[in-house]
């Protein structure tokens, strides 16, 4: 199948993707890497009149230390993200994170924006900027807006964002000393859809966990916060028993439907998998 007919335009600064968003009031899509988009468009499940390009816009590409934070530009690649100092550095989770973004044409290409933009609920970074609680920078027309990482997502494939405002940049906070993370996910093959997937970011004192954030893909129509697993290890030391008790929390936290990777209990199956494998490697390594 091909896609529908559809008109075309690049836009040369952030101010003139902008305009044209507004100019087309809901019938234009942001082109950026395309990994997504142009399958979608093919199999017809999006449609949009117009297609504005941002792809070069160069001040969506960097990746900088601001703060307290690490901001990277929306059009900044996957690889870009893979290859960068500052990223193993100070967001060590997404780094640990960006191998399992599907294959190696794909990370050439497909950018951070789009991936935080489409929303995808089986994607690797959604989770990763729920668990490190970042910090989503859209601008409209009336000026730039940040929006905080748990207001952002809002369901299956949609975001905060408004039809006439483009995501330009995500921030992440820098990591701190005691902070230990953790990102696994279990798919069929390297590089296909996870099966399920788990961001995992500790704040340990010795072995005592003084804060947990478990934010799981592939689980929910977004990427799902498993409170009460976190619960279960706040203030506990991370032992045995510990892990035990957020496994057994999780079936309160996650009620996936099933799909075409795994029923709704070989989730949360698996989902206990992934965490007890991610607090184990945390225990060693603390």
């Amino acid at each position: 199948m091909k896609a529908a007919a559809f008109d075309y335009t690049r836009a040369t600064s952030v101010e003139a993707a902008i305009a044209l968003l507004s100019q087309h009031a809901g019938s234009a899509q942001i082109l950026a890497g395309g990994q997504s988009l142009m399958a979608m468009m093919n199999l017809r499940l999006a449609q949009p009149e117009m297609l504005i390009d941002i792809s070069g816009i160069d001040s969506l590409k960097s990746i900088t230390v601001e703060g307290q934070a690490l901001r990277i530009g929306a059009l900044v690649t996957h690889h870009a993200v893979l290859t960068s100092d500052l990223v193993s550095r100070h967001v060590p989770l997404l780094a640990q994170a960006v191998p399992h973004v599907a294959h190696l044409a794909i990370r050439n290409v497909g950018t951070i924006g789009g991936s935080l933009a489409l929303a995808d609920p089986a994607a690797e970074y959604p989770a990763v900027a729920l668990a490190l609680g970042a910090t989503i920078v859209a601008q409209g027309p009336k000026g730039q807006r940040r929006i905080a990482i748990g207001e952002y997502f809002q369901g299956l494939y949609q975001t905060a964002l408004q039809p006439d405002e483009l995501l330009v940049a995500v921030e992440f906070p820098l990591a701190q000393a005691g902070q230990v993370f953790h990102f696994d996910e279990l798919s069929r093959r390297r590089g296909d859809y996870a099966m399920v997937g788990l961001a995992c970011a500790l704040r340990l004192q010795g072995q005592q966990v003084q804060d947990a954030r478990l934010a799981y893909l592939a689980v929910g129509d977004g990427p799902v916060l498993a409170t009460q697993a976190m619960a279960a290890l706040q203030g506990k030391s991370l032992d045995a028993a510990a892990i035990q008790a957020a496994q057994q929390a999780l079936s309160r936290d996650l009620s996936p439907n099933g799909d075409l990777q795994a029923d709704p209990a070989t989730k949360i199956h698996l989902a206990r998998v992934l965490l007890g494998r991610a607090l184990n490697a945390l225990r060693s390594a603390s």
